[in-house]
């Protein structure tokens, strides 16, 4: 009898941990042989945790489980109270174009030989035959752009790496997923080791570097372990070694080491603060040396491009904005979890179709897309396509496609100052507009909220201020939340107003 049970976070915060334990007791205590294989999640959070159970038709799932559910999986798996059916048939996964998720939840993620099996290892081999400036104008011609915030061309990036001068060169992957709603690197790397591992080499091959560096955050235990086994058996099956190889760092917990030059000071043992820009990372990064920092689905997207061509990737989406993106659900949502599906939805079918509305069954009020830092979109704008011009041109953004549901009966304002709260106690102290700003932004807020209408025209000029004077997307962005709350929801700020006469 063989069974998937996932070792992913999410799954092992509900309990599969003590689920997979039941199983082998209850297995034992039947004199019945198990294999339990430790999974990836299938991205269906609210069915974690999720049991696999491999039948002559093929998986069925069985979820939420509990403790007490366990014995029934050894009986008529028909009439289990938990069946979900065939996972691949679930309407969950049926709608999904999963490119870059394709083996997450499928696969051992520790078992090369699965990994191998399921196509990984293509794109390498392809690339090994490819000089750098071929791959190199694969990935630009295929539109990959980066996955964890602004949307920079990947292909140019890497492009200005491989032409720069210099005998030692780094791929540095960032894998400080800070932002509230995002959990996509964290799922990758958990689920799918191995395919971040080939995309740097890719990288690597491309850019003429050999050495690497995923630098995640401390809070991701299960991934840090994940990462470092899966380069242990890389390098032992000669995939890394002298031509290409990397290591796992681990970081302290600074929010602000998820923008690449305060990732770059952390890496090198700083303080991690801002660096100033010029010199570019691309030119002057890790070690001062030309240094490609992305995304981990920037680079985990590459490994399909390479096997199965630009062509192909890029057939998918729409405008600028080509390839997958895999949407991350989360807050008063009825079905939160991860999506991968082709850039063009639109905003209103993501939350609608796709989440299946509030969890609490109350109307949705506000969408915020990008992260604590991304703009509030009212349902007015539901008719947004999800793309980086689309979105830019609503005064909104992507980011890591991280999206945070509320319904109608959140306080825009409250949100508004948790933004200004949270840039307050992440800043990096370098810029005085994001170290100052976002302090003064919580009391200007704090004026509103007391009755102050005098208020608002001091937080649009102190967010405008933010905007133009921070120098990373910290103090940057923070504006963004703030005045897409005051621009859609006034209501909530006259409220307070009212409220205090």
């Amino acid at each position: 009898m063989k069974l998937y049970v996932p070792l992913d976070s999410a799954a092992v915060a509900v309990g599969a941990d003590r689920i997979a334990d039941a199983i082998a007791a209850e297995a034992a205590s039947r004199g019945v042989e198990v294999e339990i294989i430790r999974n990836g999640s299938r991205g269906m959070v609210w069915l974690e945790p999720l049991v696999e159970v491999v039948t002559d038709a093929g998986r069925v799932g069985f979820g939420p489980m509990t403790v007490a559910d366990v014995p029934g999986l050894f009986g008529d798996l028909s009439a289990h109270p938990k069946a979900l059916g065939l996972v691949d048939q679930l309407p969950w996964m049926k709608g999904q174009t999963r490119l870059t998720f394709a083996r997450v939840g499928v696969i051992d993620p520790l078992s090369l030989e699965d990994y191998v099996a399921h196509g990984g290892l293509v794109g390498l081999e392809r690339a090994a035959k490819m000089t750098r400036a071929q791959i190199v104008a694969e990935v630009t011609e295929s539109g990959l752009r980066g996955r964890g915030g602004a949307g920079f061309p990947t292909g140019i990036k890497w492009k200005t790496v491989s032409e720069a001068p210099g005998e030692q060169k780094y791929i540095v992957c960032n894998a400080d997923e800070g932002d509230s709603a995002t959990f996509a690197d964290r799922m990758l790397m958990e689920g799918d080791p191995f395919t971040l591992i080939e995309g740097m080499a890719i990288a690597g091959l491309a850019c003429g570097a050999t050495k690497g560096y995923v630098y995640i955050r401390s809070e991701y235990p299960v991934a840090i372990r994940v990462m470092d086994a899966a380069v242990r058996i890389a390098r032992d099956a000669k995939v890394l070694g002298p031509a290409f190889d990397m290591e796992v760092r681990v970081g302290a917990g600074a929010y602000v080491c998820g923008e690449e030059t305060s990732l770059l000071n952390s890496l090198e043992g700083k303080r991690g603060v801002v660096r100033a820009k010029p010199p570019l990372p691309a030119l002057q990064g890790f070690l001062g040396r030309p240094t490609v920092v992305n995304n981990v689905i920037s680079l985990a997207s590459v490994p399909v491009i390479m096997a199965r061509g630009a062509a192909h990737y890029k057939d998918f989406g729409l405008g600028r904005s080509r390839g997958t993106i895999p949407l991350q659900i989360a807050g008063n949502v009825r079905f939160g979890g991860l999506y991968e599906v082709a850039f063009g939805l639109t905003l209103g079918q993501i939350v609608n179709e796709i989440g299946g509305g509030t969890a609490s069954g109350r109307p949705v009020k506000a969408v915020q897309v990008g992260g604590p830092l991304g703009a509030w979109f009212p349902p007015s704008l539901f008719d947004t396509p999800f793309g980086y011009e689309e979105f830019g041109a609503k005064d909104g953004l992507i980011g890591h496609a991280g999206l945070t549901i509320a319904d109608d009966s959140t306080d825009m304002l409250a949100m508004a100052r948790f933004a200004m709260e949270f840039c307050a106690i992440e800043s990096c102290g370098k810029c005085t507009p994001c170290r100052i700003g976002a302090v003064r932004g919580v009391e200007t807020l704090d004026r509103l909220a007391a009755g102050d209408a005098s208020a608002i025209p001091l937080i649009t000029d102190l967010c405008n201020t933010m905007k133009s004077g921070s120098l990373c997307a910290l103090g940057g962005f923070t504006p963004y939340p703030v005045m897409s709350a005051l621009t859609h929801f006034p209501d909530d700020f006259a409220r307070a107003k009212e409220a205090a006469e």
